[in-house]
Formats: structure tokens, sequence, C-alpha cells
């Protein structure tokens, strides 16, 4: 079932832009370094999967504790 409170779904959708834009934002360096061999590119390609795993990580924790607080809301 979605949650259609606008109040806890914005933040939901920022996060997921969020996400999209990291990726977005990769798509250059990738080129660089993966067609073009571009060392530079790699060393940003790197750091930036890093931020993507912090990134993930934060959301995977966030999704996790919303799961939670719903199973300890339904009653038994």
């Amino acid at each position: 079932m979605m949650n259609d409170n606008p109040e806890t779904v914005a933040p939901q959708v920022a996060r997921y832009e969020e996400l999209k834009q990291k990726v977005a934002e990769m798509e250059q360096d990738f080129v660089r370094f993966f067609v073009h061999g571009n060392k530079a590119a790699g060393t940003r390609v790197r750091n930036a999967m890093q931020e993507l795993k912090v990134l993930a990580q934060a959301i995977r924790t966030e999704v996790q504790n919303i799961k939670n607080e719903k199973t300890e809301a339904k009653p038994s």
C-alpha cells in the first residue's frame, strides 16, 4: 500500500531524485574513463561510486526504519 501522505512522500521522492542525479552526474566520467581511457576520470568515478554507496546505505536504513515502524504500528 502506497503512503499518500504528502508530508512523508516528498522526502522519499527527494531521496530518489538525489539518487538519480548522482548517477547522471557520473555519466561523463564513465565515458571518459571506459571509452577514452582517462585515468583522472577513473578516480572521479571511484569517488562518485563511494558517495553513491554511502547514499544507498542511508536510503536502505531509512527504508528499513519505515518498514519497522509500520510493523510496530500494526495491531496484534
